[in-house]
């Protein structure tokens, strides 16, 4: 299901593409594990089009096609070790939108600090059949923009931010501009 995001323009996915050639020049880009190989190669470019000229929508499409999300993986076992897992039907969707999001969210935060604004709003950018309470707390709030950049900044990959935004796998947590 598509994001609505409201400040996605020209401007926003400039600065998308300097937050990703950032992770890039680092190699801080996160490649999700239900990638296949294929997918893990190819994502970086596919990621790169769609904030260009797509969308999460656009970006999920690519990574279902040629074999690029894994059928299985490996999940760590509470108890030690690992067991073999099922990759879940919507992984392109869901690797999709947390991955343009997260570039959107920063861009965004960029943007707010480069008008004058010290802060972002939280809003609900895909519409979820259960929210997470906490999810549904932060709804409307104010953030700081340059602790919220700072945070994705860190947090690329699996560890949640620690802020919080966005609240975890398919949370449809975004922000906008004041």
């Amino acid at each position: 299901m598509s994001l609505y995001l409201i400040n996605l323009d020209d401007r926003t996915r400039e600065l998308m593409l300097e937050e990703l050639d950032y992770d890039e020049e680092r190699n801080w880009l996160h490649i999700s594990p239900y990638l296949s190989n294929q997918g893990a190669h190819d994502f970086p470019a596919l990621l790169r089009r769609a904030i260009a000229e797509g969308d999460a929508d656009s970006l999920g499409a690519a990574l279902s096609e040629q074999r690029r999300i894994a059928r299985t993986g490996h999940r760590r076992k509470a108890s030690g070790g690992y067991t073999i897992v099922t990759i879940p039907q919507n992984a392109a969707e869901m690797i999709a939108n947390d991955a343009f999001n997260h570039y959107y969210i920063r861009a965004v935060a960029r943007r707010a600090l480069e008008e004058g604004h010290e802060e972002v709003i939280v809003y609900r950018a895909r519409p979820v059949q259960t929210p997470r309470p906490e999810s549904e707390e932060m709804l409307e709030t104010s953030v700081d923009a340059a602790a919220l950049l700072e945070d994705l900044r860190q947090h690329t990959g699996d560890e949640p931010p620690a802020m919080g935004i966005p609240s975890g796998p398919n949370s449809g947590i975004s922000v906008h501009l004041p």
